[in-house]
């Protein structure tokens, strides 16, 4: 294989490893770690999500990789002071926490001992983000490779050894994963200083504040969409519920890892078909491709009391009524990309950025109506409202980008099926919320789909692999 090539399959293998490893323990501190303090950690990971995007201003995302490619003799410098530049915001957010710790820690739900965890992690693991996107850069994968694995076995090994030896397990828990994030992200701190040797140059930062700083709501709203629903839980109703939430959203998530891979294999392809006026390919393969993700989110919706016994104690089995209406959630995060890849050809980013603040604010509306009346089960559906919103706002921009741009093609996609096709995974998720109780209906369900992909595994494959050689 050509080291492109190579290097995209290790960086697929050190994500998928990461991740699985992360969801594999899962089991284990569920059932070590009471439902209160399991969601006292769900709720610190959703705080630095959306921390992150303040205290760092997301500068490795992006704009790092075009600084790359813009000023390639000079590297160095550039990582050393976009370091220094995310250094800089990072302290100054934690001096205005100093100033009123009570007014923060109330907001956030957390003592001040989560807190300065949570500012040690953010001063120090944007420099191994650095590192991690100049090795990408390069096509470099054998040191991520070992750094992964440290990451991946070493925050659940020391996790489990922490919180079974001390009987303050909450605390246990997220300082021994802040701990092995933070000795990774020092060294690289340390390392990414001494090879640039600048903490500050105006001409770095100002390139950075001028590409990102427009593109934080973006980034902030998405986070929001992702992450609002447990904080809010949390602060409304108790952790125990932001726990048994967070179980259930995390489990129907994981097919994301398998979604956005497609999706990523997918971008190209549009790409190129756009470019050289291919239309009905992407046509085709959209159907495809949907058929493949909505199938497996029905079936990932049927093995739902399954997955929570699997994946949790006794304590959290009232998840399963979340897990239907996130996997559904999950098909609308695969369907609107499908408009935005369209968005991000043409360069159209305020489009993007318009959708995702609209989607974040529906959101935390939404959730502070409904949670109210119907309790944590309401995020799982307010989530899958609004991500129901963001296909449909892509779409809109999306047709009126097609009238400017592409004014010969009414339409990309085959709007018919895919109104459908969704009409069929909503439909499915009543179904199976329904059925959870009749396990041998669910069971028919499943096999009915896998019958019918057994029969067209031979066209499913020859699909698959003609995208990859697009």
């Amino acid at each position: 294989m050509s080291a492109p090539v190579k290097a995209s399959v290790w960086f697929t293998i050190c994500n998928i490893t990461q991740k699985g490893i992360s969801l594999l323990s899962t089991p284990i501190f569920t059932r070590i770690l009471t439902t209160e303090q399991y969601g006292v950690y769900s709720v610190y990971q959703s705080w630095y999500s959306i921390i992150l995007i303040l205290a760092t201003l997301n500068l490795y995302s992006g704009v790092y990789n075009n600084g790359l490619t813009n000023y390639p003799e000079d590297r160095d410098r550039l990582t050393s002071s976009f370091q220094g530049l995310s250094t800089t915001v990072t302290i100054s957010l934690f001096i205005i926490y100093l100033l009123n710790t009570e007014f923060w820690n109330n907001i956030f739900g957390l003592s001040s001992i989560f807190v300065f965890a949570m500012f040690a992690e953010l001063l120090f693991v944007p420099a191994y983000s650095f590192w991690t996107v100049q090795q990408r850069y390069d096509y470099k994968y054998k040191g991520i490779v070992v750094v992964t694995a440290f990451l991946a076995l070493g925050s659940p090994i020391l996790g489990v050894i922490s919180v079974l030896s001390t009987e303050y397990k909450a605390e246990a828990r997220v300082l021994s994963y802040v701990l092995v994030q933070v000795i990774v992200g020092l060294v690289f701190y340390i390392y990414n200083f001494r090879k640039g040797k600048t903490f500050f140059s105006k001409k770095y930062w100002s390139f950075a504040l001028k590409f990102n700083l427009p593109l934080i709501p973006h980034y902030l709203s998405m986070t929001v969409l992702n992450q609002s629903d447990r904080i809010m839980i949390s602060n409304m109703i108790g952790s125990s519920e932001a726990a048994i939430y967070s179980v259930a959203y995390n489990i129907a998530m994981m097919m994301t890892v398998v979604t956005n891979a497609i999706n990523n294999s997918f971008v190209p392809y549009t790409y190129k078909s756009i470019k050289e006026k291919h239309y009905d390919g992407i046509r085709r393969n959209s159907n495809f491709l949907l058929i493949l993700v909505g199938g497996t989110c029905i079936i990932a919706m049927a093995f739902g009391p399954e997955l929570i016994k699997i994946f949790a104690s006794a304590d959290y089995y009232d998840a399963i009524w979340v897990i239907p209406p996130v996997a559904a959630s999950v098909y609308f995060m695969f369907l609107y990309p499908l408009f935005g890849n369209v968005e991000f050809y043409f360069e159209k980013t305020n489009f993007i950025m318009i959708a995702s603040c609209c989607g974040a604010v529906a959101n935390v509306v939404l959730n502070f109506i409904f949670i109210q009346i119907f309790g944590y089960y309401a995020a799982g559906y307010t989530t899958l409202a609004c991500y129901i919103l963001f296909s449909f706002a892509h779409y809109c921009f999306y047709k009126r980008i097609l009238k400017e741009k592409i004014p010969e093609m009414n339409n990309l996609y085959d709007m018919r099926f895919v109104i459908g096709f969704s009409i069929v995974v909503l439909i499915a998720m009543v179904v199976m919320t329904m059925t959870y109780k009749t396990i041998v209906l669910r069971y028919g369900i499943v096999l009915v789909i896998l019958i019918f992909a057994f029969i067209k595994r031979n066209e499913i494959i020859k699909k698959l692999r003609e995208m990859r050689k697009k």
